[in-house]
């Protein structure tokens, strides 16, 4: 490797231009085939039982996530301004290409079930806007009287109705998305406020904000590294070399997943912030070592100092390059496509830094000359606080242990408190429209989040069977009876219960379940002869063998989920005693789903790159012993950044779940420099002066390259997704407590297992 290297210094200008070339070529695709991943369902692995379970059932009940508009008006929507404009958007939706016509719900297009001196028959709540004031209150009438619409499409304060269209699958675009609020915008006056949300308007607003994330984030983060990076080097053209392996390094790295046509997913967004941050440690590592180079040796010339700095710099490079790739590499074990594609991209950035850093450094100092440094001539003065320094940290390394197992045990407790979060409002500000747009309409319906309970029966005709009615609708009454969260049910009972009620002259006392399952037959037959089919197969099937229950959820979070869904199997041993098993579908119980995924994957990812890296590490400098010491900084800042996480009520997310991979990835930087250091220093066969020549060398470099670091991840502070604020915080105590934990615990562990010395002198 250093032959190669040193071969190249002869043809700089060739390697410059080379580099330039690819990376331009990269930039070209990136611009011809960069696309945002906006659909949710995308984001999770389709082979997952689960999932394709999932699939199924949406297959059978029609099952699609909905735009949901709110028509608000304070003054009442019993008026002809506010149906008007109810039955104008329900029909425009119904037009659009994306929606089919069957799938706009409004309460223009709700069946009302009443009974008729003939039976029954299933009638439309209105097809003309009433005019007069008692055409009005007759409707109201009809509402308020209506269970499967009261509450339901007509807030039980009468001020909002809602309109859900549901939408096919991956028709949704940023164009349809834009024409769903301009046409909302449209219908607005004076006295009408319309509110959007739903899944499908979640999914077009992190498509909007993640770019636009992006493009203010990176202008800000290269500010603030070529900032830090001028003052750590005091030279603006090694300032700009550096940031020259950052730039080609996130070119290639984005271009690389144009190429093989991976979309950016919201994660995807901080790439550039990561390779920004870490991209400048192997420069500043370098740039570190020709500095100190050249205070002792002064009169070299730029190829006498760049070939000192590959022969002793391109080994530790590689290897903190090689093991934070494998931090990054074990994300691959996340069937989470954002947090894998994540990983292998980041490393593959990585590599290509490691790479640019040998090349492009060295090839620009031959063509543009060594940077211009102050040499100071006294040495000694210049290490004195490193030495006395690492002085210190030996002297009193029990005091050192004691407080660093006092925080471990407290951030064992924190990590007991770690909870996972799926939820994809969260990633918005509480007091973005969205949010608020969605607690909107939480306040006054259901819920806009859902969770599909499949009951599945081996026997046909199973749900006409009263007692598994009556289950049903215990089920029902339970888990909203008993949860706040959980606003709203629908299924078939609610047909059945309200089909006997109207059969018996809206008499109240006959809004329940009847005792004859050929009664409820009859009932279904004449809804099927009377009324719209298709909205009944949505709830049950044709052979009445599987039956569809749909629970509104006030909360997309893991917590509110996981609460619902425990309510809802706590009858799982009385619907087997009648022959029917529970399973679920929809994108509620897909993000839980997701969110175990995540859990799964980062336990392995952190346990796969900790056994990776600690062989690496030891198969590098030849001493199994060494890959245990060189962990630890990582393990203990592993703990305690989880232990914060827990202590701070911060969810574990797709965004906070790179947290462990990113401090691996990151952390043990510090530890193959120091240790390489460490080793080299040794051969002055004694403890302390090896211990401080390393502080005085790779500490100083360390300390540099963790403040760059945590510049570049504090930007993420300015992110508009606040799991990404989160990150960029823990990440930012990572590395301090990285940089802290290797110059600190691992000196005393390198010190105190006598690495490298054979014998241990007592007197030291």
């Amino acid at each position: 490797m250093e032959k190669i290297l040193n071969k190249l210094l002869k043809v700089p200008y060739i390697v410059m231009a080379l580099s330039i070339v690819i990376s331009v070529i990269f930039l070209m695709k990136m611009m011809d085939n960069t696309r945002m991943e906006t659909n949710l369902d995308k984001y999770m692995p389709e082979e997952h039982p689960a999932f394709i379970y999932s699939d199924q059932a949406e297959e059978w009940f029609n099952i699609k996530d909905g735009i949901i508009i709110a028509v608000e008006n304070k003054k009442g929507i019993y008026n002809k301004e506010t149906l008007d404009i109810v039955k104008a958007l329900t029909k425009r939706f119904q037009k659009m290409p994306e929606i089919e016509k069957a799938d706009v719900t409004s309460l223009y297009t709700a069946d009302n079930i009443v009974g008729t001196e003939d039976g029954m028959d299933v009638k439309a709540f209105y097809k003309k806007t009433p005019k007069t004031a008692e055409k009005f209150e007759e409707l109201r009438q009809k509402v308020k009287t209506n269970e499967m619409v009261y509450g339901r499409l007509v807030s039980t304060d009468e001020s909002v109705t809602i309109i859900i269209a549901a939408i096919n699958k991956d028709v949704f675009t940023q164009e349809f998305y834009n024409h769903i609020l301009e046409t909302a915008d449209e219908f607005q006056t004076e006295n009408v406020i319309l509110h959007v949300a739903g899944r499908p308007i979640i999914e077009g607003t992190m498509a909007l904000l993640g770019p636009a994330d992006m493009k203010k984030m990176v202008p800000i983060v290269l500010l603030i590294i070529v900032f830090v990076l001028y003052f750590i080097l005091r030279s603006i053209r090694s300032t700009i070399l550096t940031m020259l392996v950052v730039l080609f390094s996130t070119l290639w790295a984005f271009g690389l997943m144009a190429v093989v046509n991976i979309p950016i997913y919201a994660v995807s967004t901080m790439i550039p912030v990561m390779l920004i941050a870490i991209g400048v440690a192997d420069g500043i590592h370098l740039y570190s070592h020709l500095h100190l180079f050249m205070m002792e040796n002064p009169a070299a010339k730029k190829k006498e100092a760049v070939m000192d700095m590959i022969k002793y710099m391109w080994s530790p490079v590689v290897m903190t390059s090689i093991t934070t790739a494998v931090g990054f590499v074990s994300l691959l074990t996340s069937q989470v496509y954002p947090i894998k594609y994540f990983g292998l991209f980041t490393a593959f950035g990585v590599l290509t830094a490691m790479l640019f850093s040998l090349t492009i450094i060295p090839a620009g100092i031959m063509i543009f000359g060594l940077p211009k440094m102050k040499i100071k001539k006294e040495k000694e003065n210049n290490h004195q606080f490193a030495f006395n320094f690492a002085e210190k940290v030996i002297k009193y390394r029990v005091a050192s242990m004691i407080i660093t197992v006092a925080i471990i045990v407290l951030s064992i407790v924190g990590i007991s408190k770690v909870w996972i979060n799926s939820s994809f409002l969260d990633k918005f500000e509480k007091d973005s429209d969205i949010v608020l747009t969605d607690q909107f309409i939480n306040e006054h319906f259901g819920g806009t989040s859902t969770i599909n309970l499949i009951l599945d029966s081996d026997s046909n005709d199973a749900f006409k069977n009263p007692e598994v009615l009556r289950l049903v609708d215990k089920m029902q009454q339970d888990v909203v009876g008993n949860l706040a969260i959980a606003g709203n049910s629908f299924t078939l009972t609610d047909y059945v219960k309200r089909m006997n009620k109207v059969m018996n002259a809206d008499d109240e006392a006959y809004n329940t379940i009847p005792d004859d399952s050929d009664l409820i037959a009859q009932y279904l037959l004449l809804y099927e002869m009377s009324g719209d089919p298709e909205n009944l197969w949505k709830v049950v099937d044709y052979d009445y063998a599987k039956l569809n229950v749909n629970f509104q959820v006030k909360s997309d979070n893991s917590k509110a989920i996981n609460s619902v869904l425990s309510e809802i199997e706590s009858f799982e041993d009385d619907f087997a005693k009648l022959g029917v098993k529970m399973n679920y579908a929809g994108s509620g119980y897909k993000a839980l789903i997701f969110t175990d995924l995540i859990l799964e994957g980062q336990i392995m990812s952190l346990v796969l790159s900790l056994i990776i890296v600690i062989v690496l590490l030891g198969v590098m400098f030849k001493n199994i012993k060494l890959g245990f010491i060189g962990a630890v900084p990582i393990i203990i800042t592993a703990i305690v950044s989880f232990g914060i996480m827990g202590w701070f009520d911060i969810a574990l997310n797709t965004t906070t779940a790179l947290l462990s991979s990113i401090a691996i990835g990151i952390g043990i930087d510090y530890a193959v420099h120091f240790i390489e250091q460490y080793k080299l220093n040794s051969t002055s066969g004694n403890k302390l002066l090896t211990a401080q020549k390393t502080m005085a060398h790779s500490g100083r470099a360390i300390l540099f390259n963790a403040v760059v670091v945590i510049a570049g991840f504090l930007v993420l502070l300015f992110s508009v997704f606040p799991p990404n604020r989160e990150l960029g915080t823990l990440v930012s105590l990572n590395m301090f407590l990285s940089f802290v934990g290797t110059v600190t615990i691992m000196l005393n562990l390198l010190y105190r297992f006598n690495i490298y010395f054979e014998k241990k002198n007592k007197g030291e």
